[in-house]
């Protein structure tokens, strides 16, 4: 099994230096809440997500709780609501100064972070309490996985055990989409990618029409461009971004998660004879976990090592998450 489904017996933390201070001095760039302080600033937001909802949001081992989603979640959605609100009134302004009238341009959320640390869940939560808000009902979702190059191709590139790391990444096409949503195009095209089959499916895409709010999640989608000497002018992905959320967590607990989910995916999707990763549905159990150990260590953890965390504090948002992906601690860039 190659790419990005994890578990290593490396032991390190990596969350405790996330508020970013500079070696020997005070300074940092973030305002640190503790989870009892980010809570308060939910104000009187409301519930609007019912219990069958947050089921249906669960991840494969993180299940949504209530107290999570008011605790953690509400409050971040009020945050997110006034910045959209901020955004649609710069535009404004803009548009008047220009002496035009621009059509409806997205707000883009991006949502960073490690294999298995949860991002799929923050993003589904974020666009299931973003909709409910009046004033952007239309929250669009969707990954960068389809924008990996397809297998055949990681094949003759000879990156199938670097699936996940940046230039796995159709880099070009990813910028090409994300000009267009924020050039606002009205139907903007993306490719497939199916877990299932561990591929972009061919032929096959999403339209994104012109939300108020698209959400973007993805390993990399923090990551800066290599700067040219010239000075000539390289879009980042990240350019692209209004607002960014990293999710942290220490090595040691995401190791946990990805053996706690490469073992589910064993006894569940696995199982199924089409699924790509079918044959580690079939191997012992001390065999798996051994697999899921390697993967983590080899690829995964290079990954995290090398070009995710070293992203995390180009976030507006970093959410430090504990032991159950229970968040702990919410840093806000406050420069």
């Amino acid at each position: 099994m190659k790419g990005r489904v994890g578990i290593g017996a490396r032991k390190a933390s990596n969350a405790h230096d996330a508020d970013g201070k500079i070696e020997g001095k005070p300074f940092s760039p973030y305002r640190v809440f503790t989870r009892e302080e980010w809570a308060r600033l939910r104000a009187d937001t409301p519930m609007t997500l019912q219990p069958h909802e947050l089921e249906q949001l669960s991840g494969i081992i993180e299940e949504v709780s209530v107290e999570e989603v008011e605790e953690i979640y509400l409050p971040l959605s009020r945050l997110l609501n006034l910045y959209v609100a901020a955004a649609q009134k710069l535009y404004s302004v803009s548009s008047e100064f220009l002496g035009r009238k621009d059509t409806k341009v997205p707000f883009v959320i991006g949502v960073a972070g490690s294999v298995a640390v949860g991002k799929s869940t923050t993003a589904r939560i974020l666009k299931a309490l973003l909709a409910r808000w009046p004033d952007h009902p239309r929250v669009d979702l969707m990954t960068t996985d389809g924008f990996l190059y397809p297998n055949a191709e990681l094949e003759r590139r000879g990156l199938m055990d670097r699936k996940g790391f940046p230039e796995s990444f159709d880099t070009e096409r990813l910028l090409r989409f994300l000009g267009n949503i924020k050039s606002g195009v009205a139907q903007v095209s993306a490719p497939v990618y199916s877990h299932f089959q561990y591929d972009v499916l061919p032929g096959q895409e999403i339209t994104i029409e012109q939300p108020d709010i698209l959400i973007i999640e993805g390993l990399n989608i923090l990551q800066p461009a290599e700067m040219p000497k010239d000075g000539t002018t390289v879009p980042f992905v990240s350019d692209f971004i209004d607002f960014a959320i990293y999710i942290d967590a220490d090595f040691s607990t995401i190791e946990k998660w990805y053996l706690a989910r490469f073992m589910r995916l064993r006894s569940t999707a696995f199982r199924d004879p089409g699924a790509y990763f079918h044959k580690y549905a079939t191997i012992a159990p001390d065999e798996a976990r051994r697999t899921a150990l390697d993967l983590w260590r080899n690829i995964n953890l290079k990954n995290l090592e090398q070009n995710i965390l070293p992203t995390r504090r180009r976030a507006q948002l970093i959410l430090q998450k504990g032991e159950s992906h229970r968040v702990k601690a919410a840093l806000l860039r406050k420069l």
